[in-house]
């Protein structure tokens, strides 16, 4: 399968990528931008290419069925977004836990323009002890990039500020529907 993925993507659609980050034995990917369901088939292909394992998060409402149970199998998490849970605390005690915990959350939280992006990732990974690579995407240059790793300190403001910063010249599927807010 990994083989097929690394075909169709960098040969046949034409993607490239640049990864300079170390992947550790636990982190969580912030994804963005986040503007298309295509950002999902990209993101497997790629996941599948380079032989990575990534659980992921997705609103409840695509976990009905037979699809659910596909997007289970393949990594998928529900999110019950009407509901004020301890999902961030469940999610870095499983991080704690596990001697591998890999997890992709797209900040922006839906593909609607959001100005005001989640913090559930940030809070996941600083509870956890974990860092937070972030995985820009380009459908203009069709390019896939991770060069920069943030370990929260704790200083939401600013590390919020210094992640949205390092999207800000990504272009998504549809770029109107994507922006770093007000920083």
């Amino acid at each position: 399968m990994g083989n097929i993925c690394n075909w169709l993507l960098y040969k046949h659609l034409g993607w490239t990528k640049n990864v300079t980050e170390a992947h550790p034995d636990k982190y969580i990917i912030a994804l963005a931008p986040h503007t298309s369901n295509w950002d999902f088939i990209l993101g497997q292909l790629y996941m599948r290419a380079e032989g990575m394992s990534i659980n992921f998060l997705m609103k409840r409402e695509w976990f009905k069925g037979l699809l659910g149970t596909f997007f289970r199998k393949i990594g998928g998490i529900p999110v019950w977004r009407d509901r004020h849970s301890s999902m961030t605390d469940n999610l870095a005690e499983e991080a704690k836990k596990r001697d591998v915990f890999h997890l992709c959350i797209t900040p922006e939280g839906t593909r609607k323009l959001a100005p005001e992006w989640k913090k559930g990732f940030y809070y996941i990974a600083l509870k956890a002890g974990i860092p937070i690579l972030l995985y820009g995407i380009d459908y203009e240059k069709k390019h896939i990039e991770c060069t920069k790793t943030i370990i929260p300190s704790g200083d939401i403001e600013s590390d919020m500020k210094e992640i949205k910063l390092y999207f800000k010249d990504f272009k998504g599927k549809k770029p109107e529907k994507f922006t770093i807010g007000e920083l």
